[in-house]
């Protein structure tokens, strides 16, 4: 008989993979458990619990993605499928994520169907309403993101094949959530709030990573990349760990932060990333961007950031690797928004 490990893409994936699922549900498990209370400090926390077990599941989305958790390709997109449930991204398809993924990867940029820009330069309302939500720390532009996600098949032609999928997707989670906020409406609005600590958490490791902005070309194949594609990746690429000196805090976010590892190779599963980023990129924790700086950054600019065009340091092709690092070494960068794998458009 098979051994179970022999499934996982590595031996070791059925530990530090299947931790971090466990977690994942035992997160999402305390969340409602804890907002059932009635302790005001026991539901703030298990808001907070409930989101970073939604932000665990996202980041296993990733992993799934680039098929570092079975060595089966359909049962990495059966894992990713159903933690698409947990993390409201199930609404496209687990590929419409692993091919505009890919694609980030191979372009060595960002492809996208939607570009937010258009949409604010013709509802200028919508734009000073989202600058107002995100100046009261709602994100508000990842939330237009999610909700698009929400209704995608019916306003992207390419997929307009999964209008029947999507409307039995909606009309089901709408149902539970309707039913859970008639029943449980401080486990409904719990829930909402977890929400959004995902998305903050999701956006404020995204921010920063690449020096490009987005590029409408996610459905045409032939477009060249404008940046040099694989070759010239790392050149583009900017890493953000929350601690470079100890392992356990980067394991609040499955290590993401060591962008440059990731692109270098992404097959390397999450738990790997620390070493191989020591290895094969740098020893030196001047080769990435402090925390403390990550921080300033996306507090300071969080509004600007919504309809920015670049500034000294972002979006400028012809700027030096170093110059960008530096920059966000002393906190100068404004960083970016909507750019989440969870929403593939």
């Amino acid at each position: 008989m098979k051994s179970i490990t022999a499934f996982f893409h590595e031996p070791l994936g059925l530990a530090y993979h299947g931790g971090a699922l466990l977690y994942a549900l035992a997160a999402y498990s305390f969340g409602i458990w804890g907002l059932l209370q009635p302790s005001l400090w026991l539901n703030a926390l298990a808001v907070l619990v409930w989101g970073h077990g939604m932000t665990i599941a996202a980041y296993l989305i990733h992993e799934a993605a680039h098929n570092t958790v079975f060595r089966n390709n359909a049962h990495n997109a059966r894992f990713g499928a159903l933690l698409g449930w947990l993390t409201g991204s199930c609404y496209g398809t687990f590929e419409d994520i692993r091919y505009k993924h890919f694609r980030h990867h191979m372009d060595n940029d960002d492809s996208v169907w939607f570009l937010y820009e258009e949409l604010f330069a013709r509802r200028p309302g919508l734009l000073k309403l989202i600058k107002v939500l995100e100046w009261a720390w709602i994100p508000a532009h990842e939330l237009l993101m999610h909700g698009l996600l929400m209704i995608s098949a019916f306003v992207i032609p390419e997929r307009r094949e999964q209008r029947l999928r999507q409307t039995l997707i909606v009309a089901l989670r709408g149902a539970l959530f309707l039913s859970v906020l008639w029943l449980w409406p401080k486990v409904a609005v719990g829930y909402l709030l977890a929400y959004m600590v995902m998305l903050h958490v999701l956006r404020f490791m995204d921010a920063i990573q690449h020096d490009y902005g987005a590029n409408p070309t996610l459905f045409d194949k032939q477009a060249p990349s404008r940046f040099g594609g694989r070759k010239t990746e790392q050149l583009h690429t900017f890493s953000n760990p929350i601690s470079f000196r100890y392992d356990l805090p980067n394991w609040l976010v499955l290590n993401f932060g060591f962008h440059n590892a990731h692109h270098k190779r992404p097959t390397v599963p999450w738990y790997r990333l620390p070493a191989y980023y020591r290895e094969q990129i740098s020893a030196d924790p001047a080769s990435v961007i402090p925390l403390r700086q990550q921080l300033r950054m996306y507090a300071r600019h969080r509004v600007y950031r919504v309809d920015h065009r670049g500034g000294p340091f972002d979006d400028l092709q012809d700027l030096q690797q170093h110059a960008y690092l530096e920059a966000g070494r002393r906190g100068q960068l404004y960083g970016g928004n909507a750019v989440s794998f969870l929403t593939p458009f």
